[in-house]
């Protein structure tokens, strides 16, 4: 068994294209895209629900939403339901979370009376808060904290006032900004923690999240002029199934008066709270090099989703668009980097950490398995992604070329060839009969053979 340590990195809401490592030329992310110089990125990983809840649950669970019955931001796993980290505890790990977790419904009460869930969840050291938008009304070690120092009315009265296209900076400094509160506690940690035993270590960063408030010098990081253009799609198409329209314009409703100038705001905010991250990332690494040799840990650093950033005139996530269900997913494996490179162009699932884990550990794989081991030749080539939104249960299927969205009964609601439509822009649900058949036999078998 290899009793290396583990530090699992998960910005909130980050899509791939945002990071250095993944091609973007503009953004400043030096320590994750060192992690992937000396690791391997994946560079078509998917979640399987773009949704925070969902995700998270099937992060931890190893298995789809349609098995572990989480499809929205409400209600819990049970305590007792199977982790990785469960695993990693019974051979002999010591299992850490800071930050953002998000495995329950975030409440009008203080997070600490949920301290014992999340032990039995598998976890021994529990510090836990909340995403930007729950901390006006769940209390945590991070409200506290603000209280302590008189800022937490000051934070809840700013983002009380700030509608979805608000791009000031938070009234918080940097110092005192929900990330360096997350990051601080990290380094602390990592400074006490005596290593007797091999550490997991799983660190929950609140941003990039939404909203648009990069606090201090991050606020000021990135120039508008400077963002990419977002997707605009063409015309709404009137032969487009009826259930698409009505998604698609209820969609557009939502984000009316959506300009280009807004975008590019929105944009150099996001990139500015992702700048704040990877600068806490490299602090915590620092911290932990003084105390223990490189090659003693493995990274894993994932996203649960994306974010839509303007494309196709959406905010946000919940929709299958590439930018909502394309995550970075990015390990490094000191002495078994190779073996994990062969499956990196490959299309992966954020459930096939899980497996992999136990694998390249050297411990006992859980009899429920789903997810790929990716030390191994992956078997398929295509990726799985639920979501409950819209009064609806929608499944997308991505293959190497195509993808297909489909609903519970069996319609198909968007359709896009990949290959020649990188960027989405033409739906052919309703045009290509054949297709959706063959890609909805994919989807059907995939679900219903699950265990």
């Amino acid at each position: 068994m290899e009793k290396k340590d583990i530090i699992i990195f998960m910005p909130d809401q980050l899509r791939s294209d945002c990071i250095g490592a993944y091609g973007n030329k503009i953004i400043k992310t030096p320590n994750i895209d060192k992690i992937a110089e000396e690791g391997v990125v994946f560079k078509n990983a998917y979640t399987v629900s773009p949704l925070c809840m969902p995700a998270r649950a099937s992060f931890v669970s190893g298995l789809y939403p349609h098995q572990h019955g989480i499809w929205k931001n409400k209600g819990a796993l049970p305590a007792e339901d199977e982790t990785f980290f469960h695993h990693l505890q019974k051979n002999g790990w010591f299992v850490g979370y800071i930050g953002k977790s998000h495995f329950y419904e975030h409440k009008n009460f203080h997070m600490k009376i949920m301290e014992d869930y999340m032990r039995k969840r598998g976890i021994d050291y529990v510090h836990e808060t909340t995403g930007p938008h729950a901390t006006v009304k769940t209390d945590s070690y991070m409200t506290d904290y603000l209280k302590e120092k008189g800022l937490l009315e000051i934070f809840r009265d700013d983002y009380r006032k700030r509608n979805k296209f608000s791009t000031h900076p938070s009234p918080l400094s940097e110092e005192d900004y929900l990330d360096s509160y997350v990051g601080k506690k990290v380094c602390e940690f990592l400074k006490e923690y005596c290593f007797e035993k091999p550490l997991c270590l799983f660190v929950g960063f609140p941003s990039p999240h939404e909203p648009w408030d990069p606090p201090g010098r991050f606020s000021k990081m990135y120039s508008p002029d400077d963002m990419p253009e977002e997707i605009k799609d063409k015309k709404l198409d009137e032969k487009l199934p009826e259930k698409t329209k009505k998604i698609i314009e209820k969609n557009r409703k939502s984000f009316e008066g959506l300009t280009s100038e807004i975008i590019k705001k929105i944009r150099a905010c996001y990139y500015g709270k992702i700048s704040l991250v990877d600068y806490w990332i490299g602090e915590i690494l620092k911290i932990y090099y003084e105390k223990r040799e490189p090659d003693q840990l493995i990274i894993i650093f994932w996203s649960d989703h994306g974010e839509m950033l303007g494309d196709h005139y959406l905010l946000y996530k919940s929709v299958f668009y590439e930018q909502s269900v394309k995550v970075p997913l990015i390990i490094k494996w000191p002495g078994k980097n190779d073996y994990l490179r062969k499956n990196s162009e490959k299309i992966v699932e954020i459930i096939d950490v899980f497996p992999t884990l136990l694998y390249g550990l050297g411990i006992k794989k859980s009899e429920r398995e789903v997810g790929e081991n990716l030390f191994e030749e992956k078997k398929k080539n295509f990726a799985l992604s639920e979501i409950y939104a819209f009064d609806m249960f929608q499944y997308m299927i991505r293959t190497e070329n195509y993808k297909g969205i489909f609903d519970k009964e069996k319609d198909c609601l968007f359709l896009f060839d990949l290959k020649n439509d990188p960027y989405e822009t033409k739906n052919l649900a309703g045009k290509e009969k054949l297709l959706e058949k063959n890609l909805l036999e994919i989807l059907y078998m995939y679900v219903l053979n699950s265990k």
